[in-house]
Protein backbone atom coordinates (compact mmCIF):
# COMPACT_ATOMS: atom_id res chain seq x y z
CA UNK A 1 0.00 0.00 0.00
CA UNK A 2 1.18 3.40 -0.26
CA UNK A 3 3.06 5.20 2.33
CA UNK A 4 0.74 8.21 2.19
CA UNK A 5 -2.18 5.96 2.51
CA UNK A 6 -0.96 3.62 5.21
CA UNK A 7 -1.92 3.30 8.35
CA UNK A 8 0.84 4.90 10.01
CA UNK A 9 0.73 8.23 8.06
CA UNK A 10 0.40 10.67 10.98
CA UNK A 11 -2.28 13.19 10.40
CA UNK A 12 -2.72 14.98 13.58
CA UNK A 13 0.06 17.16 12.51
CA UNK A 14 -0.24 20.55 11.03
CA UNK A 15 1.20 19.86 7.67
CA UNK A 16 0.45 21.70 4.49
CA UNK A 17 -2.86 19.98 3.27
CA UNK A 18 -1.42 20.04 -0.19
CA UNK A 19 1.96 18.13 0.32
CA UNK A 20 -0.67 15.39 1.51
CA UNK A 21 -2.80 15.68 -1.15
CA UNK A 22 -0.06 15.58 -4.02
CA UNK A 23 1.74 12.60 -2.15
CA UNK A 24 -1.56 11.19 -2.98
CA UNK A 25 -1.96 11.84 -6.12
CA UNK A 26 1.46 10.77 -6.94
CA UNK A 27 1.64 7.82 -5.03
CA UNK A 28 -1.77 6.41 -7.08
CA UNK A 29 -0.71 7.66 -10.46
CA UNK A 30 2.90 5.65 -9.79
CA UNK A 31 0.82 2.41 -8.82
CA UNK A 32 -1.39 2.14 -11.68
CA UNK A 33 1.64 3.22 -14.07
CA UNK A 34 -0.59 6.60 -15.54
CA UNK A 35 0.70 9.46 -17.03
CA UNK A 36 -1.17 12.28 -15.12
CA UNK A 37 -3.47 12.14 -11.87
CA UNK A 38 -5.75 14.77 -10.23
CA UNK A 39 -7.59 14.61 -7.11
CA UNK A 40 -10.91 16.85 -7.16
CA UNK A 41 -12.53 18.07 -4.00
CA UNK A 42 -15.96 18.88 -4.17
CA UNK A 43 -16.69 22.61 -3.17
CA UNK A 44 -20.51 22.15 -1.96
CA UNK A 45 -20.70 26.21 -1.15
CA UNK A 46 -20.39 26.54 -5.23
CA UNK A 47 -21.52 23.00 -6.43
CA UNK A 48 -18.05 22.64 -8.12
CA UNK A 49 -15.41 20.31 -8.39
CA UNK A 50 -11.79 22.05 -7.49
CA UNK A 51 -8.44 20.57 -8.47
CA UNK A 52 -6.63 21.24 -5.45
CA UNK A 53 -3.51 19.31 -6.62
CA UNK A 54 -2.59 18.07 -9.93
CA UNK A 55 -0.35 17.46 -12.20
CA UNK A 56 -1.20 20.30 -14.43
CA UNK A 57 1.61 21.93 -14.77
CA UNK A 58 0.35 24.46 -17.30
CA UNK A 59 -2.83 25.78 -15.25
CA UNK A 60 -2.93 26.66 -11.42
CA UNK A 61 -6.51 24.48 -10.83
CA UNK A 62 -9.48 23.22 -12.51
CA UNK A 63 -12.85 23.93 -11.49
CA UNK A 64 -16.12 21.88 -13.21
CA UNK A 65 -19.51 22.08 -12.46
CA UNK A 66 -20.95 19.02 -10.89
CA UNK A 67 -22.15 16.90 -14.04
CA UNK A 68 -19.16 18.76 -16.33
CA UNK A 69 -16.82 16.48 -17.72
CA UNK A 70 -15.68 12.62 -17.12
CA UNK A 71 -14.82 13.63 -13.22
CA UNK A 72 -18.32 15.86 -13.11
CA UNK A 73 -20.24 13.10 -14.38
CA UNK A 74 -18.78 10.58 -11.50
CA UNK A 75 -19.39 13.23 -8.88
CA UNK A 76 -22.73 13.43 -9.59
CA UNK A 77 -23.80 9.99 -10.36
CA UNK A 78 -21.24 8.28 -7.76
CA UNK A 79 -20.11 5.68 -10.29
CA UNK A 80 -16.69 5.27 -11.60
CA UNK A 81 -15.94 6.28 -15.59
CA UNK A 82 -13.25 4.01 -18.03
CA UNK A 83 -12.69 5.74 -21.21
CA UNK A 84 -10.74 3.98 -23.84
CA UNK A 85 -8.72 5.52 -26.44
CA UNK A 86 -11.02 7.22 -29.36
CA UNK A 87 -13.82 7.47 -27.18
CA UNK A 88 -15.99 10.43 -27.82
CA UNK A 89 -17.20 11.47 -24.81
CA UNK A 90 -13.68 13.19 -23.75
CA UNK A 91 -14.88 17.24 -22.99
CA UNK A 92 -12.01 18.83 -24.51
CA UNK A 93 -12.04 22.34 -22.96
CA UNK A 94 -9.14 21.25 -20.36
CA UNK A 95 -7.08 20.07 -22.97
CA UNK A 96 -7.36 22.92 -25.39
CA UNK A 97 -6.15 25.21 -22.36
CA UNK A 98 -3.47 23.02 -21.36
CA UNK A 99 -2.34 21.59 -24.96
CA UNK A 100 -2.68 18.28 -22.96
CA UNK A 101 -3.37 15.53 -25.31
CA UNK A 102 -5.69 12.68 -23.02
CA UNK A 103 -5.92 9.70 -24.94
CA UNK A 104 -7.52 7.42 -21.86
CA UNK A 105 -8.88 7.88 -18.56
CA UNK A 106 -10.18 6.29 -15.56
CA UNK A 107 -11.81 8.39 -12.86
CA UNK A 108 -13.39 6.72 -9.47
CA UNK A 109 -15.49 9.08 -6.61
CA UNK A 110 -14.24 9.29 -3.34
CA UNK A 111 -17.14 8.52 -1.11
CA UNK A 112 -17.33 8.21 2.74
CA UNK A 113 -21.08 7.99 5.01
CA UNK A 114 -22.53 7.35 1.11
CA UNK A 115 -21.62 11.04 -0.08
CA UNK A 116 -18.83 11.91 -2.75
CA UNK A 117 -16.56 14.04 -1.34
CA UNK A 118 -13.68 13.57 -4.14
CA UNK A 119 -13.20 12.09 -7.23
CA UNK A 120 -9.82 10.20 -8.20
CA UNK A 121 -8.78 10.65 -11.68
CA UNK A 122 -6.24 9.29 -13.89
CA UNK A 123 -5.03 10.18 -17.45
CA UNK A 124 -3.10 8.05 -20.27
CA UNK A 125 -1.06 4.70 -18.99
CA UNK A 126 1.85 4.45 -19.96
CA UNK A 127 1.67 0.81 -21.54
CA UNK A 128 -1.30 0.97 -23.28
CA UNK A 129 -5.36 1.00 -21.75
CA UNK A 130 -6.81 1.37 -18.62
CA UNK A 131 -8.11 -2.54 -17.42
CA UNK A 132 -11.67 -3.10 -15.25
CA UNK A 133 -8.84 -4.11 -12.99
CA UNK A 134 -7.08 -1.32 -12.74
CA UNK A 135 -10.46 0.26 -12.35
CA UNK A 136 -11.16 -1.83 -9.39
CA UNK A 137 -7.87 -1.37 -8.01
CA UNK A 138 -8.13 2.18 -8.21
CA UNK A 139 -11.69 1.87 -6.65
CA UNK A 140 -9.89 0.54 -3.47
CA UNK A 141 -6.96 3.30 -2.88
CA UNK A 142 -9.92 5.95 -3.41
CA UNK A 143 -11.83 4.26 -0.33
CA UNK A 144 -8.12 4.71 1.60
CA UNK A 145 -8.24 8.50 0.18
CA UNK A 146 -11.46 8.81 1.94
CA UNK A 147 -10.23 7.58 4.61
CA UNK A 148 -6.88 10.22 4.60
CA UNK A 149 -9.57 12.84 4.15
CA UNK A 150 -11.69 12.00 7.10
CA UNK A 151 -8.64 12.03 9.58
CA UNK A 152 -7.76 15.88 8.31
CA UNK A 153 -9.25 19.07 9.39
CA UNK A 154 -10.72 19.25 5.66
CA UNK A 155 -13.28 16.51 6.90
CA UNK A 156 -15.88 18.90 7.74
CA UNK A 157 -15.80 21.08 4.57
CA UNK A 158 -15.93 18.20 2.24
CA UNK A 159 -19.59 17.27 4.19
CA UNK A 160 -22.89 18.62 2.33
CA UNK A 161 -24.69 21.94 3.62
CA UNK A 162 -21.68 24.09 3.76
CA UNK A 163 -22.14 27.48 3.34
CA UNK A 164 -18.61 28.69 2.90
CA UNK A 165 -16.52 27.50 -0.32
CA UNK A 166 -13.37 25.03 0.03
CA UNK A 167 -10.59 26.51 1.30
CA UNK A 168 -7.38 25.26 3.53
CA UNK A 169 -3.94 25.37 3.73
CA UNK A 170 -2.55 24.09 6.93
CA UNK A 171 -3.95 20.57 8.43
CA UNK A 172 -5.88 22.00 12.27
CA UNK A 173 -5.13 25.29 11.05
CA UNK A 174 -9.21 26.85 10.04
CA UNK A 175 -8.97 30.32 8.50
CA UNK A 176 -9.74 31.97 5.19
CA UNK A 177 -9.24 35.75 6.39
CA UNK A 178 -6.29 37.75 4.58
CA UNK A 179 -5.29 38.44 8.21
CA UNK A 180 -4.92 34.15 8.17
CA UNK A 181 -3.20 34.35 4.85
CA UNK A 182 -0.63 36.79 6.00
CA UNK A 183 -0.28 34.17 8.90
CA UNK A 184 0.45 31.35 6.35
CA UNK A 185 2.41 32.65 4.16
CA UNK A 186 4.91 33.66 6.65
CA UNK A 187 4.11 30.68 8.62
CA UNK A 188 5.29 28.77 5.43
CA UNK A 189 8.92 31.50 4.81
CA UNK A 190 9.51 30.16 8.05
CA UNK A 191 9.59 26.84 7.97
CA UNK A 192 11.57 27.00 4.96
CA UNK A 193 14.97 27.87 6.76
CA UNK A 194 15.54 27.43 10.20
CA UNK A 195 15.77 30.64 11.49
CA UNK A 196 14.67 31.78 15.06
CA UNK A 197 10.74 32.97 14.81
CA UNK A 198 8.67 34.53 17.23
CA UNK A 199 5.20 34.31 17.41
CA UNK A 200 3.05 36.97 18.88
CA UNK A 201 -1.04 37.00 19.74
CA UNK A 202 -3.24 37.38 22.57
CA UNK A 203 -4.01 34.11 24.31
CA UNK A 204 -6.20 31.58 22.86
CA UNK A 205 -5.51 32.79 19.46
CA UNK A 206 -3.53 29.73 18.19
CA UNK A 207 0.03 30.52 18.66
CA UNK A 208 0.72 26.65 19.34
CA UNK A 209 -0.41 25.20 16.53
CA UNK A 210 1.33 28.13 14.05
CA UNK A 211 4.43 26.86 16.30
CA UNK A 212 3.51 23.09 15.71
CA UNK A 213 2.82 23.95 12.02
CA UNK A 214 6.55 25.57 11.80
CA UNK A 215 8.29 22.17 12.91
CA UNK A 216 5.58 20.01 11.00
CA UNK A 217 7.13 21.54 7.35
CA UNK A 218 10.67 22.35 7.95
CA UNK A 219 14.10 20.12 7.33
CA UNK A 220 13.71 19.10 11.03
CA UNK A 221 10.23 17.76 11.24
CA UNK A 222 11.15 14.37 11.08
CA UNK A 223 13.24 15.23 15.46
CA UNK A 224 10.92 15.96 18.45
CA UNK A 225 9.15 19.10 18.98
CA UNK A 226 9.33 20.13 22.65
CA UNK A 227 7.36 22.42 24.31
CA UNK A 228 8.14 24.73 27.33
CA UNK A 229 5.76 26.75 29.09
CA UNK A 230 7.64 29.43 30.79
CA UNK A 231 4.99 30.90 32.62
CA UNK A 232 3.66 27.09 34.26
CA UNK A 233 7.10 27.00 35.90
CA UNK A 234 8.42 28.21 38.89
CA UNK A 235 11.53 30.56 38.73
CA UNK A 236 13.92 28.37 40.41
CA UNK A 237 13.03 25.20 38.36
CA UNK A 238 13.17 26.99 34.60
CA UNK A 239 16.70 26.66 34.73
CA UNK A 240 16.57 22.25 35.19
CA UNK A 241 13.83 22.22 33.47
CA UNK A 242 15.79 23.89 30.11
CA UNK A 243 19.15 22.86 30.67
CA UNK A 244 19.04 19.72 32.51
CA UNK A 245 21.75 19.90 35.49
CA UNK A 246 24.84 17.65 36.43
CA UNK A 247 25.16 15.06 39.26
CA UNK A 248 25.96 16.43 42.74
CA UNK A 249 24.31 20.42 41.55
CA UNK A 250 22.19 20.37 44.20
CA UNK A 251 20.89 18.24 47.26
CA UNK A 252 18.88 15.45 45.87
CA UNK A 253 21.04 15.57 42.06
CA UNK A 254 22.20 12.04 42.28
CA UNK A 255 22.09 11.81 38.68
CA UNK A 256 22.75 13.76 35.44
CA UNK A 257 20.22 14.93 33.97
CA UNK A 258 19.05 16.22 30.26
CA UNK A 259 16.63 19.18 29.71
CA UNK A 260 14.28 20.08 27.35
CA UNK A 261 17.00 21.59 24.94
CA UNK A 262 18.60 17.90 24.67
CA UNK A 263 15.58 16.61 24.00
CA UNK A 264 15.09 18.65 21.29
CA UNK A 265 18.31 17.93 19.47
CA UNK A 266 17.50 17.77 15.73
CA UNK A 267 14.59 18.92 15.89
CA UNK A 268 12.37 22.48 17.49
CA UNK A 269 12.38 23.93 20.81
CA UNK A 270 8.95 25.65 21.02
CA UNK A 271 9.30 28.26 24.47
CA UNK A 272 6.12 29.41 24.82
CA UNK A 273 4.75 32.52 26.93
CA UNK A 274 8.50 33.49 26.76
CA UNK A 275 7.72 36.81 27.86
CA UNK A 276 7.23 35.41 31.78
CA UNK A 277 10.78 34.31 31.25
CA UNK A 278 13.01 35.39 34.54
CA UNK A 279 15.56 37.58 33.93
CA UNK A 280 18.62 35.16 35.39
CA UNK A 281 17.09 32.62 32.85
CA UNK A 282 17.19 35.02 29.52
CA UNK A 283 21.14 35.83 29.85
CA UNK A 284 21.78 31.86 29.92
CA UNK A 285 18.84 31.67 27.09
CA UNK A 286 20.55 34.34 24.93
CA UNK A 287 23.88 32.39 25.63
CA UNK A 288 22.11 29.29 24.02
CA UNK A 289 20.60 31.37 20.76
CA UNK A 290 24.18 33.32 20.00
CA UNK A 291 26.82 30.69 20.20
CA UNK A 292 24.24 27.47 19.91
CA UNK A 293 25.72 25.77 23.08
CA UNK A 294 24.78 25.39 26.82
CA UNK A 295 25.69 24.92 30.28
CA UNK A 296 23.95 22.44 32.59
CA UNK A 297 22.93 23.59 36.23
CA UNK A 298 26.43 22.63 38.05
CA UNK A 299 27.62 22.12 35.09
CA UNK A 300 31.53 23.45 33.68
CA UNK A 301 31.55 21.80 29.96
CA UNK A 302 29.66 23.86 27.08
CA UNK A 303 27.16 21.41 25.54
CA UNK A 304 26.30 22.03 21.46
CA UNK A 305 23.10 22.47 20.65
CA UNK A 306 21.34 21.32 17.63
CA UNK A 307 17.86 23.28 17.78
CA UNK A 308 15.34 24.93 15.85
CA UNK A 309 14.06 27.97 18.06
CA UNK A 310 10.34 28.96 18.04
CA UNK A 311 9.10 31.27 21.04
CA UNK A 312 5.67 32.57 21.77
CA UNK A 313 4.10 35.26 23.57
CA UNK A 314 1.34 37.35 24.65
CA UNK A 315 3.00 39.72 26.56
CA UNK A 316 3.90 43.65 24.79
CA UNK A 317 7.83 42.90 25.06
CA UNK A 318 8.84 45.92 23.44
CA UNK A 319 7.59 47.42 26.76
CA UNK A 320 8.92 44.54 28.98
CA UNK A 321 12.55 45.83 27.69
CA UNK A 322 11.94 50.09 28.79
CA UNK A 323 10.15 48.30 31.82
CA UNK A 324 13.73 46.19 32.33
CA UNK A 325 11.50 43.23 32.79
CA UNK A 326 12.99 41.51 29.14
CA UNK A 327 16.77 42.07 27.96
CA UNK A 328 16.93 43.93 25.10
CA UNK A 329 19.68 42.05 23.56
CA UNK A 330 17.00 38.57 23.68
CA UNK A 331 14.29 40.13 22.14
CA UNK A 332 16.45 41.39 18.75
CA UNK A 333 17.61 37.39 19.06
CA UNK A 334 14.20 36.30 19.64
CA UNK A 335 11.95 38.30 16.82
CA UNK A 336 14.56 37.20 13.38
CA UNK A 337 11.13 36.06 11.73
CA UNK A 338 8.24 37.27 13.27
CA UNK A 339 4.82 36.21 12.77
CA UNK A 340 1.69 37.89 14.12
CA UNK A 341 -1.42 35.97 15.28
CA UNK A 342 -4.89 38.28 14.79
CA UNK A 343 -7.40 37.91 17.38
CA UNK A 344 -10.31 36.45 16.40
CA UNK A 345 -12.35 39.41 16.59
CA UNK A 346 -10.17 40.69 14.04
CA UNK A 347 -10.61 37.82 11.84
CA UNK A 348 -14.12 38.56 10.58
CA UNK A 349 -17.44 36.83 9.99
CA UNK A 350 -16.56 34.37 7.68
CA UNK A 351 -13.56 33.25 9.53
CA UNK A 352 -15.68 32.86 12.84
CA UNK A 353 -18.55 30.78 10.75
CA UNK A 354 -15.65 28.39 9.47
CA UNK A 355 -14.59 27.94 12.98
CA UNK A 356 -17.70 27.29 14.47
CA UNK A 357 -18.57 24.90 11.92
CA UNK A 358 -15.35 22.74 11.84
CA UNK A 359 -15.78 22.38 15.96
CA UNK A 360 -19.37 21.71 15.76
CA UNK A 361 -18.28 19.10 13.42
CA UNK A 362 -15.54 17.89 15.61
CA UNK A 363 -17.05 17.84 18.63
CA UNK A 364 -20.34 16.19 17.20
CA UNK A 365 -18.38 13.69 16.14
CA UNK A 366 -16.39 13.00 18.81
CA UNK A 367 -19.54 13.22 21.87
CA UNK A 368 -21.17 10.91 19.26
CA UNK A 369 -23.94 14.02 18.65
CA UNK A 370 -23.71 13.66 14.77
CA UNK A 371 -27.29 15.18 13.68
CA UNK A 372 -26.61 18.06 16.26
CA UNK A 373 -27.33 21.26 14.48
CA UNK A 374 -26.91 24.63 15.38
CA UNK A 375 -29.84 27.10 15.49
CA UNK A 376 -29.74 30.42 13.96
CA UNK A 377 -30.41 32.40 16.78
CA UNK A 378 -27.22 30.10 18.33
CA UNK A 379 -25.13 31.33 15.25
CA UNK A 380 -26.37 35.19 15.43
CA UNK A 381 -25.61 34.60 19.55
CA UNK A 382 -21.59 33.93 18.98
CA UNK A 383 -21.29 35.90 16.59
CA UNK A 384 -22.51 38.70 18.68
CA UNK A 385 -19.94 37.93 21.26
CA UNK A 386 -16.38 39.92 21.29
CA UNK A 387 -14.51 36.58 22.19
CA UNK A 388 -11.72 37.90 24.42
CA UNK A 389 -10.58 34.36 25.26
CA UNK A 390 -10.27 34.00 21.17
CA UNK A 391 -10.48 30.30 19.92
CA UNK A 392 -9.89 28.70 23.00
CA UNK A 393 -12.60 30.01 24.27
CA UNK A 394 -14.99 29.62 21.01
CA UNK A 395 -13.83 26.07 20.86
CA UNK A 396 -14.60 25.72 24.88
CA UNK A 397 -17.94 27.44 24.32
CA UNK A 398 -19.19 24.84 21.29
CA UNK A 399 -17.46 21.54 22.62
CA UNK A 400 -19.89 22.35 26.34
CA UNK A 401 -22.85 23.03 24.36
CA UNK A 402 -22.27 19.96 22.36
CA UNK A 403 -21.72 17.84 25.43
CA UNK A 404 -24.76 19.87 27.53
CA UNK A 405 -27.58 20.35 25.04
CA UNK A 406 -30.43 17.72 24.71
CA UNK A 407 -32.35 16.97 21.33
CA UNK A 408 -30.58 18.05 18.04
CA UNK A 409 -30.75 21.67 17.70
CA UNK A 410 -28.21 23.66 19.76
CA UNK A 411 -29.92 26.60 20.59
CA UNK A 412 -28.32 30.41 21.78
CA UNK A 413 -29.79 29.36 25.76
CA UNK A 414 -27.36 26.38 25.78
CA UNK A 415 -24.66 28.69 24.44
CA UNK A 416 -22.33 29.65 27.50
CA UNK A 417 -21.32 32.86 26.59
CA UNK A 418 -19.60 35.15 29.15
CA UNK A 419 -20.32 38.85 28.86
CA UNK A 420 -17.97 40.82 27.18
CA UNK A 421 -17.82 43.33 29.66
CA UNK A 422 -15.81 41.79 32.35
CA UNK A 423 -16.66 38.79 34.69
CA UNK A 424 -20.19 37.90 34.48
CA UNK A 425 -22.63 38.10 37.50
CA UNK A 426 -21.26 39.96 41.27
CA UNK A 427 -18.12 38.25 43.10
CA UNK A 428 -19.42 37.89 46.94
CA UNK A 429 -17.40 36.28 49.54
CA UNK A 430 -17.83 36.45 53.55
CA UNK A 431 -16.17 38.85 55.61
CA UNK A 432 -12.97 38.10 55.79
CA UNK A 433 -9.16 39.75 55.31
CA UNK A 434 -8.61 41.54 52.62
CA UNK A 435 -5.79 40.07 51.69
CA UNK A 436 -7.87 36.65 52.01
CA UNK A 437 -10.28 38.08 50.03
CA UNK A 438 -7.69 38.77 47.26
CA UNK A 439 -6.90 34.85 47.14
CA UNK A 440 -10.02 34.45 46.66
CA UNK A 441 -10.71 36.87 44.01
CA UNK A 442 -7.66 35.57 42.19
CA UNK A 443 -9.48 31.86 42.21
CA UNK A 444 -12.21 32.99 40.68
CA UNK A 445 -10.62 34.46 37.60
CA UNK A 446 -8.66 31.46 37.29
CA UNK A 447 -11.91 29.43 37.46
CA UNK A 448 -13.61 31.65 35.07
CA UNK A 449 -10.80 31.44 32.30
CA UNK A 450 -10.53 27.66 32.26
CA UNK A 451 -7.99 27.35 34.74
CA UNK A 452 -5.73 29.37 31.86
CA UNK A 453 -3.24 30.86 34.23
CA UNK A 454 -2.00 33.23 31.27
CA UNK A 455 -5.55 34.52 30.57
CA UNK A 456 -6.17 35.67 34.26
CA UNK A 457 -2.88 37.06 34.79
CA UNK A 458 -4.14 39.52 31.09
CA UNK A 459 -7.30 40.42 33.09
CA UNK A 460 -5.58 41.08 36.29
CA UNK A 461 -3.34 42.96 34.93
CA UNK A 462 -0.38 41.32 36.84
CA UNK A 463 2.28 39.27 35.95
CA UNK A 464 2.38 35.63 35.43
CA UNK A 465 5.09 34.98 38.93
CA UNK A 466 2.89 37.72 40.68
CA UNK A 467 -0.45 35.37 40.09
CA UNK A 468 0.92 32.32 41.18
CA UNK A 469 2.49 33.51 44.22
CA UNK A 470 -0.80 35.27 44.79
CA UNK A 471 -2.52 31.71 44.27
CA UNK A 472 -0.11 30.12 46.64
CA UNK A 473 0.10 32.61 49.59
CA UNK A 474 -0.59 31.79 53.30
CA UNK A 475 -3.41 33.70 54.51
CA UNK A 476 -3.25 36.27 57.30
CA UNK A 477 -3.88 34.45 60.75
Amino acid sequence: MPEWLGESTDLDRAVALDDILRGVVDEVTAKLGADRGTLYLLDHARGELVSRVAHLPEIAEIRLRIGEGVAGRVASTGHAIKLPSGDGRFATRVDDRTGYETRNMVAVPVVHDGTVVAVLQLLNRNDGEFSDEDVELLGALAGRVSGLLDRTSLAGQLRPGQRQPLAFRFNHIVGDSSAMHAVYDRTWKAARTDATVLIRGESGSGKGLVARAIHDNSARSGGAFVKVDCAALPEQLVENELFGHERGAYTGAGESAGGKVDAAAGGTLFLDEIGELPLNVQARLLRLLQDRDFLRVGGTQPIKADVRFVGATHVDLEAAVDAGRFRQDLYYRLRVVEVRLPALRERGAADLDRLIDHMLFRFSRRHGRPDLALSAAGRAALHAHDWPGNVRELEHCIESAVVLTEGDLLRRTELSIRSPRGLPGRFSAPLVSLRELERLYVHHVVEHCGGNRSEAARLLRIGRNTLLRKLTSDVDT
